[in-house]
C-alpha cells in the first residue's frame, strides 16, 4: 500500500488568508520583480526520483545561466507538503517556485496571496495549454477562463492493480480478468477470501486523513459519473444516485470482511494480505521485483469501456511564490524546466506521467521500453482532478470523517451520512 506521510490540515488552509494579512509580505515590489534576472531557488519533493530530475534540469540550466543559477531544495520537513507550504507562505519563506502544489490545497494559496499567475508572463497561457491541451483548463481560476497560478505538471492516474498469483491461486482470470462492474468486482472479491488465496481482496487505508478518499471513493465516483468533481457550480455532486452506488459498493467490501477496517502495519501488497489496491505509475517501481502485477481501468456500477473510463488524475504542480524578485528567471526556469526534452527526463526518472497531450506519441521509445507504463500513457487522456475551490482541504476532510463512519465503521447509514456532509460542504462553501 503507498505511504504518505500528511495529516489534516483542517480549519487552518482556510485560516491562511487572516495570518498572510498579518504578517506583511508586501515587501516585494511586484512590477520590478515580473521583469528582474538573477538567482532563484526551487523546491522539489523528497521523493528520490524527483530529486534526482530536479538536480539533473538545475545542472543543465546552470551550466548556461552563469548569472541565473538555481538552487535546489528539499520539501522542508514536516507532516505534509502541503502543511509545510502553508507554513512558507504565512511566514514568507517559499522560494521561487515549487514542484509540488497540490490542487486541492492551492486556492487558498491564491486567495492569501501567495502566489502569482502564469499568465502575467509573455506566453504564459499558451506555453500551458499547449503543452496540456484543453484539459490544463480545469486548473485554471474561474471555472477555466481565468488565470493559471498552477502549471499543470504530472500525474499518478489511478487504475485497479492485483496480484496475478492471488488471482490464479482463486481460480480467477490472472491475465485478463474482467472486473468493470462493481458486482464483478465484490463477486471476484468474494472468491479471493474463500478460496483463501489472500485474507483480503482490497486494503484501502482506512485512516481519517483527508486525502484518503482519493485512493478508494472517488477514482470510482469519477468513472461512475464521467468525470463529475466532488463539488461542480458551488455544490456537493456525491449525494446522487451515483456516489451512493460507489459508497454502498465499499460499504459492502467493509460489511463482508473483504476489505479490512484496520490500517496494515507492512505493505499488504507485497506480503500478499492482499490482492488488489488501487494505485497510479509509482507503484510499478515499486513492485516490479515484489509481485507479478497486472492494471485494469476502475470499475464502474454497470460497466464501462476502457477506452472511456475516467479516473483521478492524482496531479503535483508547479506554482511561482509572490516571494519572488527574480520573476522573469522563474518563468523561463519553469518554461525550459516543463519543455518536451525535460518532460521527458521526468518520465524516463520517475515513471509519472507528465500531464501533456498524446503522451504515448510524444514519447513512443519510452513506452516500447516500458510497456508496463503504458496503460497508464492511455489513461493520462482521461483524468479528472479534486475541484478548484477555497477551503478544499476542509472540505475534503469533513467529507472522510462522514464517509470513514457510513462505509469503513458502519456507525450510520450510507444515505445519511452522504446527505448530512452534503449539507456540511454546501454550507462551507457558502461561507
Amino acid at each position: 500500500m503507498r505511504t504518505l506521510t500528511r495529516r489534516t490540515l483542517g480549519t487552518a488552509a482556510l485560516a491562511l488568508p487572516l495570518a498572510l494579512a498579518a504578517c506583511g509580505r508586501s515587501a516585494v515590489d511586484s512590477q520590478e520583480a515580473a521583469t528582474s534576472r538573477g538567482p532563484i531557488s526551487i523546491w522539489v519533493s523528497t521523493n528520490e526520483q524527483e530529486l534526482a530530475w530536479g538536480k539533473a534540469v538545475s545542472e543543465a540550466w546552470n551550466a548556461e545561466h552563469e548569472h541565473e543559477p538555481v538552487t535546489l531544495q528539499e520539501i522542508p520537513a514536516g507532516s505534509s507538503s502541503e502543511e509545510a507550504i502553508t507554513a512558507a507562505i504565512v511566514a514568507g519563506t517559499t522560494p521561487d517556485l515549487i514542484f509540488n502544489i497540490s490542487p486541492a490545497a492551492l486556492p487558498d494559496w491564491v486567495r492569501a496571496g501567495g502566489l502569482v499567475d502564469l499568465t502575467t508572463f509573455e506566453g504564459g497561457r499558451r506555453h500551458i495549454e499547449e503543452r496540456g491541451g484543453t484539459r490544463a483548463r480545469n486548473y485554471a481560476e474561474d471555472e477555466g477562463k481565468g488565470g493559471y497560478y498552477q502549471l499543470p505538471w504530472k500525474s499518478n492516474p489511478v487504475m485497479l492493480m492485483y496480484n496475478r498469483k492471488i488471482f490464479a491461486d482463486a481460480g480467477l482470470d490472472a491475465e485478463t480478468p474482467d472486473l468493470d462492474t462493481f458486482d464483478k468486482l465484490l463477486d471476484a472479491s468474494r472468491q479471493i477470501v474463500s478460496s483463501g488465496a489472500a485474507g483480503s481482496a482490497i486494503w484501502p487505508s482506512p485512516t481519517s486523513d483527508f486525502y484518503q478518499p482519493w485512493s478508494d471513493f472517488y477514482p470510482l465516483y469519477l468513472a461512475q459519473t464521467g468525470g463529475t468533481r466532488l463539488i461542480e457550480d458551488g455544490s456537493a455532486t456525491f449525494d446522487s444516485p451515483d456516489g451512493l452506488a460507489v459508497a454502498r459498493m465499499w460499504r459492502s467490501m467493509y460489511d463482508e470482511e473483504l476489505a479490512p477496517r484496520e490500517q496494515s502495519t507492512d505493505d499488504a501488497m507485497t506480503t500478499g494480505a492482499t490482492a488488489m489496491q488501487l494505485a497510479g505509475p509509482y507503484a510499478i517501481a515499486t513492485y516490479k521485483d515484489a509481485i507479478d502485477y497486472g492494471f485494469m481501468p476502475v470499475p464502474t456500477a454497470e460497466g464501462i469501456a476502457a477506452e472511456k473510463t475516467i479516473t483521478f488524475a492524482d496531479s503535483k504542480n508547479v506554482s511561482l511564490c509572490s516571494t519572488s524578485t527574480n520573476r522573469l528567471t522563474a518563468w523561463e526556469f519553469l518554461t525550459f524546466a516543463t519543455d518536451e526534452k525535460w518532460d521527458g527526463e521526468l518520465l524516463e526518472l520517475t515513471g509519472q506521467m507528465p500531464l501533456r497531450q498524446d503522451l504515448a506519441s510524444v514519447y513512443p521509445d519510452y513506452f516500447a521500453k516500458n510497456p508496463d507504463y503504458t496503460s497508464f500513457a492511455d489513461q493520462a487522456d482521461r483524468v479528472a482532478d479534486v475541484p478548484y475551490v477555497s477551503g478544499g482541504i476542509e472540505i475534503w476532510q469533513r467529507f472522510r470523517d462522514a464517509y470513514s463512519g457510513a462505509v469503513i465503521f458502519g456507525t450510520d447509514s450510507v444515505e445519511q451520512g452522504l446527505e448530512d456532509v452534503a449539507h456540511q460542504i454546501d454550507a462551507l462553501i457558502k461561507e
